[in-house]
């Protein structure tokens, strides 16, 4: 069986930094984030805490592939992306299932 995953782009209170990545397990990786599980990583070092877009794949493989399209984007490409779906820039972590 396939496992789906999903992408998602982590921000500062400020809305001024992105991260973006890749998991198949949003919640719990949201998670992770929010409570500096790894302090060393770049949300930690930045406090990147609010997820603020994320979009679900059937595979990982898909989920992958587009991370690494945002990824190789823009700055205003992200932030376009961001805006389509989440125009208040709310954090979505608590909508999550």
């Amino acid at each position: 069986m396939e496992r789906g995953g999903c992408v998602y782009i982590m921000t500062t209170v400020f809305n001024n930094i992105y991260y973006t990545g890749v998991t198949s397990e949003l919640r719990n990786r949201v998670w992770e984030h929010k409570n500096n599980v790894y302090p060393k990583s770049f949300t930690s070092k930045y406090k990147c805490y609010k997820l603020v877009y994320f979009q679900f794949f059937p595979n990982i493989e898909e989920a992958i592939t587009e991370e690494k399209r945002i990824k190789g984007g823009s700055r205003q490409q992200k932030i376009n992306l961001i805006k389509g779906l989440n125009p208040e820039w709310i954090d979505l972590f608590e909508t999550l299932d």
